[in-house]
């Protein structure tokens, strides 16, 4: 006779909330739901409001990623508009999503996905004494240094655009200013320091060094090459990551997405294979078949989420959110959307990034190794090794005094959309505008896609899907959800944005 627990789990150390349910069936997650607990109100509060004001309310969406929503709220005006911003103008955008970006991953990767690796379960396996060293909760040297340097990092931001986060300095048709040369000047030490010193502890040797690494067996190469290698953050990582089993948890869809962004379009962009316009490319993957993205192709679905609706899916320019429910009604258990491609649910995030760009070393490791939690935290520790080099050379490129703004005029009746790849992955804003005014506003957010609830066909989400198949050792402390869950660096305040008030009964809270 078969042993079966539900176990409800409200996660912690994660951006707004999300509450994750799993059956487990001796001892093995055999279904799981991924509910976000609050409702977002964000594009209902921007309906009926002056187009630009899109500019202020959407960065503050999240307090993480707001250059993302500010730069999408922006594409999409200047696609209505249809203005080109200057090159002065695409640089700054550009240096500060880098820098968002970085400080994104970093943090997530050593305050947010460590601390788990740290968890009493593992205290018998060899590398746990030194992990704990590293990166346990605001003692761990590695932890507390991350602290430190990205908030030095966001002083990009903060000189770019005036402020950090909710800043409002991309326009349509451009920015605000142009950062004098002293401010230039700051931007490139922070930068400089930050490569530094994420050169030295996280990778253990040189960008360039790293960058050579193109496969599953340059890896191990790397690995053994020196201690400096095997005993950085990201080598220690590596190691117990192994030992303690994430190579096996967290498989997933094996389908990926991703919008693409930050576009190339001078001599500030490095060399990229098979002629890519963007730093990041945009496409569809089945495993590591790629085909390129189609925008038409996105649908969001309500059949298992709490909104009202004649159609149980739209495409985001034509869908609406409309709430209806407390948050306790039938089958429904979410108030986030379900995001689909081609009918399909699909992963976002640096895996994904990593996976449609053709990166050799993950599409070896796919191939060797599979999809895990493993290659995902992988894949987001690593990708400053790629954004650092790219943020100096905007830096670099960015000139005291040169046009920063083209004039859009009023913003006409129309509809646009800014895509871009966020920290955590595909970002979309579909606006629609009317006499100045907006009548439609839709975002889709990286977690929207990676911690969506069933389909109209019942189709898991990602993170869901991800979830079936995950070996529980403890229904008290199911550590292995945490691991699983965190992988996709979930940000739900991004999500949803009014608490549900309710009573849960027999949780299990993952991780201090």
């Amino acid at each position: 006779m078969s042993a079966r627990v539900t176990i409800e789990v409200p996660m912690n150390r994660v951006e707004g909330d999300l509450e994750v349910r799993v059956e487990v069936t001796d001892g093995v997650v055999s279904d799981a739901w991924c509910a976000g607990t609050m409702f977002r109100g964000i594009e209902r509060v921007l309906v009926g409001r002056s187009a630009l004001d899109a500019l202020v309310i959407a960065p503050r969406v999240c307090g993480i990623c707001t250059t993302s929503h500010l730069v999408a709220a922006a594409l999409a005006l200047e696609a209505i508009a249809r203005v080109t911003p200057p090159a002065a103008a695409v640089l700054v955008r550009r240096a500060a999503l880098l820098t968002e970006h970085v400080q994104s991953d970093l943090r997530h990767a050593f305050l947010i996905f460590a601390p788990d690796l740290v968890n009493p379960a593992y205290a018998q396996r060899p590398l746990y004494a030194e992990a704990r060293r590293r990166w346990e909760p605001f003692r761990g040297t590695t932890s507390l240094d991350v602290i430190r340097e990205t908030r030095r990092l966001l002083d990009i931001v903060a000189i770019l655009g005036g402020s950090w986060p909710h800043s409002s300095y991309v326009v349509p048709g451009g920015i605000v200013s142009v950062p004098g040369l002293s401010d230039l000047i700051q931007c490139r030490r922070a930068a400089a320091r930050l490569r530094s010193w994420y050169e030295r502890h996280v990778l253990g040797c040189t960008l360039e060094r790293w960058q050579a690494v193109k496969s599953a067996s340059d890896l191990t190469a790397w690995l053994d090459e020196r201690p400096a290698h095997k005993d950085s953050d990201l080598g220690i990582f590596i190691r117990h990551a192994r030992d303690i089993g994430l190579g096996s948890l967290g498989r997933g869809t094996e389908t990926f997405l991703s919008f693409g962004s930050l576009d190339l379009v001078d001599a500030a962009a490095p060399r990229l294979p098979h002629g890519q316009a963007r730093l990041v490319a945009a496409g569809f993957a089945e495993a590591t078949s790629v085909r390129p993205f189609d925008p038409a192709a996105v649908r969001e679905h309500i059949a298992y989420s709490w909104y009202a609706g004649d159609k149980t899916e739209a495409h985001p320019a034509g869908a609406e959110t409309v709430p209806y429910a407390s948050g306790h009604e039938g089958a429904r258990y979410s108030w986030a959307k379900a995001p689909r491609y081609q009918g399909m649910a699909a992963e976002t995030g640096p895996l994904a990034e990593a996976l449609v760009g053709r990166d050799p070393l993950f599409v070896d490791l796919y191939a060797k190794w599979g999809p895990s939690v493993l290659l995902r935290q992988l894949a987001r520790a690593v990708r400053p090794a790629t954004f650092l080099p790219a943020l100096q050379a905007c830096l670099e490129k960015i000139e005291h005094g040169a046009s920063c703004y083209e004039p859009p005029g009023p913003i006409p009746d129309g509809e646009g959309a800014g895509l871009l790849h966020a920290a955590r992955g595909a970002l979309g804003h579909w606006v629609r505008v009317e006499d100045g005014l907006i009548t439609g506003y839709q975002i889709v957010t990286p977690t929207g896609w990676n911690a969506s609830p069933r389909d109209s066909s019942g189709r898991r989400g990602p993170m869901e899907e991800a979830l079936v198949g995950t070996h529980v050792s403890s229904v008290d402390d199911p550590v292995e959800l945490g691991h699983v869950v965190r992988s996709f660096d979930p940000c739900l305040v991004c999500t949803v944005h009014a608490l549900s008030l309710g009573r849960v009964v027999g949780t299990r809270r993952v991780g201090a």
